[in-house]
């Protein structure tokens, strides 16, 4: 089965993806206020999108046409930041992570882009979060 990577970002008050797969034979773009949503929008977005090229004669690759594919989500920090709101604070991301909470916000509002490495201990400093909160009994 084939993958579709999907990027998934934060911009204003809406997750919003898109998907440049040369397959495709174009780009689909959704935007969505819950990634709940964005994910329901895109799948119906993504077959909208294979059948109107089939309908006008588009050569798409027979897994695609078969809905052979799989999509996988990739989340940028804003959109993943965002995600967690209403589950960890930005404070205690920041805690986790040693990295500035007015950095952490600045990451989330999609202002500033981080580094490979500051997105890694973002992650992992995510990861030690729940491996915490999982050792609560």
């Amino acid at each position: 089965m084939e993958k579709i990577q999907v990027k998934v970002g934060w911009s204003g008050n809406n997750y919003s993806c898109v998907t440049e797969n040369s397959a495709l034979n174009g780009f689909v773009v959704v935007t969505n206020k819950t990634l709940d949503g964005l994910k329901k929008d895109f799948q119906e977005a993504i077959q909208f999108h294979i059948e109107g090229c089939v309908h006008d004669g588009d050569a798409l690759p027979e897994w695609l046409q078969q809905g052979e594919y799989e999509l996988e989500y990739q989340l940028e920090t804003s959109a993943l930041l965002h995600r967690l709101d209403g589950i960890l604070t930005r404070s205690a991301i920041a805690r986790a992570t040693g990295i500035n909470q007015r950095q952490i916000g600045h990451y989330a509002s999609g202002h500033k882009k981080p580094r490979v490495m500051q997105r890694e201990k973002i992650i992992n400093g995510i990861h030690a979060i729940s491996r915490e909160l999982a050792s609560v009994v």
